[in-house]
């Protein structure tokens, strides 16, 4: 008998992807998602449908009712204001009542997804890991302190109440079906030319379809109340905004911005805000953490949940062909 999987977050970015894995798995799958919420990624697919809150016990209740797992993908990504009581209410507020539902009903895994961010980056040479001490705490960023939080609250269930978690981290995602859009928003605005510099900081990028076939082999694989990174590669802004203009056919951004001057930018936006009551182009957080080498290592992932590897230009590549196939930008702007 093919086992059912509950999928919060299902029409989400990672969560369109899960879905597609698992059918592809012979899984069958429930879609949790909020009332009235758009599902064009999941159109047409084989699956039942659990509207509701996820911070509601009821309406989580009846959908994970009859489930054998569940896989946590919903989560409120916003950078930008800052600081939110939303973000709060759903990734910690939302995240301890699927744990409580989930401990009553007795699933037979529970797959938390979280953020590289809760752990500590690293360098190049020398790039974090699970057991990297977390060194965000002075970001001020709801996204990532609430995602830390969440994550101790599923460790903690693990410990005390026996919850079979495994949690699994993404570093930065690119791929298609980015209906909202999300990281693929970068391409985008490269792709228009409105990327005038670069950061002095960097990231790890990771295919979209990799996070989640690792995902779903965490429904069977991986040790309980374990972390995992999934990442591919380590590159610097600089660097991935190259190769972006390059697979794009535009030119890249070639002035480097000085963290100083970022940071003057950042509190100007942050004034802007205060002020007007409306979040600015970016602000202070989100200018701290791209000054930043947000580095990271996946051994453990690839050794133990067999994370693919996709070449990032797959991802980029994949990425931009759904944009333009869906009307995201028009071929003849930005080009050289």
């Amino acid at each position: 008998m093919n086992k059912t999987v509950l999928v919060t977050g299902a029409n989400g970015f990672l969560g369109s992807h899960l879905t597609r894995e698992l059918l592809s798995r012979n899984y069958h799958v429930r879609a949790f998602v909020r009332p009235g919420s758009n599902c064009q990624t999941l159109a047409g697919l084989p699956i039942t449908y659990c509207e509701g809150d996820i911070r509601e016990p009821d309406s989580l209740e009846r959908a994970i009712d009859g489930c054998d797992a569940l896989i946590h993908a919903a989560a409120l990504a916003q950078v930008n204001p800052a600081r939110s009581p939303a973000i709060w209410a759903m990734n910690l507020a939302g995240t301890e009542t699927l744990i409580e539902v989930a401990h009553r009903s007795r699933v037979n895994r529970f797959v938390y997804v979280g953020t590289a961010n809760v752990f500590g980056f690293g360098s190049r040479e020398n790039p974090g890991t699970e057991t990297t001490p977390f060194a965000g705490q002075g970001y001020g960023s709801d996204y990532i302190d609430s995602k830390r939080a969440a994550t101790q609250k599923v460790q903690q269930a693990v410990r005390e109440l026996g919850l079979p978690a495994v949690l699994v981290h993404p570093t930065f995602m690119l791929g298609p079906l980015d209906a909202k859009p999300t990281s693929g928003r970068m391409l985008i605005e490269l792709f228009r030319g409105k990327v005038i510099g670069y950061p002095m900081g960097g990231k790890n990028f990771v295919h979209v379809q990799d996070v989640a076939v690792a995902t779903v082999n965490a429904l069977t694989q991986g040790r309980i109340g374990e972390s995992y990174i999934l990442g591919n590669q380590n590159m610097s802004y600089q660097e991935s905004f190259q190769l972006m203009a390059g697979l794009l056919g535009v030119a890249p951004p070639r002035l480097p911005i000085p963290p100083d001057l970022a940071r003057l930018y950042g509190f100007l936006c942050d004034a802007w805000a205060r002020l007007t009551g409306h979040p600015g182009q970016l602000n202070s957080a989100m200018i701290a953490v791209a000054s930043d080498g947000h580095y990271f290592s996946s051994q453990k992932a690839i050794l133990e949940l067999a994370l693919p590897q996709t070449p990032i230009v797959e991802a980029i590549r994949d990425a931009f062909d759904w944009f333009k196939k869906h009307d995201y930008v028009t071929t003849n702007a930005g080009n050289k």
